[in-house]
């Protein structure tokens, strides 16, 4: 079946990095769109960032600039290169596949991974 396991995450100060790893399995990967979204506590889940099969990006505004994603296709690869890290991007992060174009919208997306928890401390 497929999965999706995201890994990295832990506890930085604030203007630290942290860089997000998502490895794909039993998913033919080149062929989906890849997204990271991001979930405080008590918040609904948001978009992070996405990059389609053909390598475009996007960024919501709070991120550009400073979130850098990427992909991997022969390693079956997805990444979240994040720097000057806030406070306010402490969430549980995820990363998601789509066998269509990709988009913002999250619950167009197929595959999840568990999650990888980032704590940014001020």
């Amino acid at each position: 079946q497929v999965q999706l396991v995201e890994s990295g995450g832990g506890l930085v100060q604030a203007g630290g990095s942290l860089r997000l790893s998502c490895a794909a399995s039993q998913l033919t990967f080149s062929t989906y769109s890849m997204a990271w979204f991001r979930q405080a506590p008590g918040k609904q889940r948001e978009f992070v960032t996405f990059i389609t099969r053909g390598g475009t990006t996007y960024y919501t505004d709070s991120v550009k600039g400073r979130f850098t994603i990427s992909r991997d296709n022969a390693k079956k690869m997805g990444y979240l290169q994040m720097n000057s890290l806030k406070p306010e991007d402490t969430a549980l992060y995820y990363c998601a596949a789509r066998s269509l174009g990709a988009t913002v919208n999250r619950n167009a997306y197929d595959y999840w991974g568990q999650g990888t928890q980032v704590t940014v401390s001020s």
